[in-house]
């Protein structure tokens, strides 16, 4: 058995994100830690996503999203967006849509817009491998990792089960 295993997960290095998901009639926003290159040619990233939550329906749907760099400054945007059951999440931010129609954050650093391309089963999450159609620098800073969020993810609760 791995000793604290939420703290030795901490040191894989990766940032923190919003995804921005739709429907074509419905939008949503969750955080990620999970999200990675995959590929040069085609462009291509993946994320995991919990397939219990309203925001992996939407993507299904829709099969669109964004993938918002959040910055050193964006841990209360990490906290708000890594909640679930609010009624309207995306209210009292800044939004704008990209290509692909999928919401993109406009606080963010840097936005990937992207199509899914397909899903994997991964234990008790999706991964989604998507293409980058569009992708811009918002706003200057550095990014947030996941490392800087210390407990904010529940995870140690996650691993005493």
């Amino acid at each position: 058995m791995i000793e604290h295993p939420e703290r030795m997960l901490q040191f894989i290095s990766h940032g923190v994100y919003v995804i921005g998901v739709s429907d074509g009639a419905h939008q949503n926003a969750f955080t990620a830690a999970w999200v990675m290159q995959v590929s040069f040619d085609p462009m291509l990233l993946a994320f995991s996503i919990n397939p219990e939550h309203y925001s992996y329906q939407l993507l299904l749907a829709g099969g669109i999203c964004s993938v918002n760099v959040l910055g050193q400054d964006h841990y209360s945007l990490a906290e708000h967006f890594g909640r679930s059951g609010l009624s309207n999440k995306m209210a009292g931010f800044e939004w704008r849509y990209g290509k692909s129609g999928a919401p993109v954050l406009l606080n963010s650093l840097a936005y990937f817009d992207c199509e899914v391309s397909h899903y994997a089963e991964a234990g008790d999450h999706k991964i989604a491998v998507c293409k980058i159609i569009d992708a811009a620098q918002l706003n200057a800073g550095l990014p947030l990792l996941y490392s800087q969020t210390g407990g904010m993810d529940g995870s140690s609760e996650i691993y005493k089960k």
